[in-house]
């Protein structure tokens, strides 16, 4: 079997959760993804990368082998992006 794009993860999780924002990278077998999903409102990251697996089902274990995640609510993804925050962030 061959390993999975970026684009096939991608459309994978976007078939299982209704994504406001979605976007991953990788090189066949190690992915990151940044996943913005209302669903994820109220839930513990942990909660979160579970209800993420869950959609991935078996994939996770036969063709994708290693996907670290960003896992945010719409507010949390507004917050983060550049101009939206109301206070400036600095990172040294």
């Amino acid at each position: 079997m061959a390993d999975p794009t970026a684009a096939d993860v991608r459309a994978y999780i976007a078939a299982g959760l209704d994504c406001e924002h979605l976007e991953v990278e990788g090189d066949g077998r190690h992915f990151f993804a940044t996943i913005v999903c209302g669903a994820f409102e109220g839930r513990s990251r942990v909660a979160r990368h579970q209800q993420v697996y869950a959609v991935l089902g078996d994939r996770m274990r036969e063709q994708i082998h290693a996907l670290s995640m960003k896992t945010l609510t719409p507010a949390e993804w507004a917050a983060q992006r550049p101009g939206a925050a109301a206070r400036p962030t600095h990172h040294h």
